[in-house]
């Protein structure tokens, strides 16, 4: 069996496919599982044991480029696939396994997939999470009615990137990182908006408090993050800051992978890195803005989720439209200080 998997454009989204690879290897134990993905989801896929290969999808997020898809297509149908798993819903997304002559073709309704999709699902929304909606491709349509059909989010598998124990190691000693010290990383940014991205002045005060009893902080993110992690740096009293370490924008993806899984405990946004920390086995403190952990929340086996109960929220906007954030400054560090201890110690009983 052969199968080509159309993956999603986020990284967030990325790591939470996992668990529709794991359902087809254990349904297809010997089958090649490719997944064309944008370049900078690759280095994700390259640490998923089901996936035989990250094919390049060269074509920009949100373009069409008729002629490209039809190319890249034709340059698969050497490969002869048995099926394709469409992930996203948009109408292009499905053009390259119609090009490529995959005979069958799994994806949920969207934009005019009619013919494209020759196994066409109707109804996602009866699927309340995003990964369910991923498993649910891999049964037949028949058999596949309501999230019960899937036995609940708890008896799905959950995403496990591999750590590459080498590749860890290099990277400690590339950024000259102390490991012998318990570690907290926090994950300020949110590619969504900032109605995402909880205050720098909470982030600093929770590493500040983390300094104060014996830690030290690791601060991730993309290089558009640095001046946020840069500012939440320079709120930590003096005697703190050299145990601040800021890395976001000057490790690349699959480094910050191998330097999460050596957190103790994450605080991040609703973003792609909270989704990293869960599956690298991190325990995870979400906080959660305009949006909510009713679709995508972190699948780790430590997590505590945190928001406030405003009127407005969840609203799913990027930005704040009564321009107050209050989802956001509302909700205090101390829950958060409170959440890391409070996972750390059902750890500690656990063990």
């Amino acid at each position: 069996m052969k199968i080509l998997i159309i993956g999603p454009s986020w990284v967030g989204d990325m790591v939470m496919s996992q668990p529709l690879y794991t359902v087809l290897k254990q349904q297809y134990p010997h089958s090649q599982i490719d997944v064309i993905a944008p370049n900078w989801c690759k280095p994700i896929l390259e640490r998923m044991p089901e996936v035989h290969s990250a094919l390049e999808m060269p074509i920009g997020h949100g373009e069409f480029n008729l002629s490209s898809r039809l190319n890249i297509g034709k340059n698969l149908r050497a490969t002869q696939y048995d099926r394709a798993y469409i992930l996203p819903k948009s109408a292009k997304s499905a053009l390259i396994p119609w090009f490529a002559k995959i005979p069958v073709r799994v994806g949920w309704k969207g934009e005019m997939r009619y013919g494209l999709l020759n196994d066409l699902r109707t109804n996602m929304k009866s699927f309340q999470y995003m990964v369910e909606r991923y498993v649910a491709l891999a049964y037949p349509k028949t058999s596949m009615l309501d999230s019960t059909s899937l036995g609940g989010l708890e008896s799905l598998p959950r995403p496990r990137l591999k750590i590459n124990k080498a590749a860890q190691h290099s990277v400690v000693e590339k950024f000259n990182l102390n490991i012998s010290t318990p570690v907290i990383g926090l994950c300020p940014g949110a590619e969504f908006g900032p109605a995402k991205k909880w205050p720098e002045k909470h982030y600093a005060e929770v590493a500040n408090e983390m300094c104060n009893q014996g830690r030290q902080v690791w601060l991730f993110g993309s290089q558009k993050d640095h001046p946020t992690c840069q500012k939440i740096r320079s709120l930590v009293e003096d005697k703190n800051k050299c145990k601040i370490q800021v890395l976001a924008g000057d490790t690349s993806l699959i480094e910050a992978v191998d330097l999460l899984a050596l957190c103790k405990t994450v605080v991040a946004n609703d973003s792609g890195l909270m989704h990293v920390a869960a599956a690298v086995g991190c325990n995870v403190v979400a906080v959660y803005g305009s949006t909510s952990p009713k679709y995508t929340p972190p699948l780790a086996d430590h997590v505590d989720i945190l928001s406030t109960d405003i009127k407005c929220r969840p609203c799913f906007q990027r930005e704040c439209q009564y321009q107050h954030l209050k989802c956001l400054t509302e909700l205090p560090s101390s829950w958060v200080i409170d959440s890391i201890h409070k996972l750390e110690s059902i750890v500690e009983k656990e063990c």
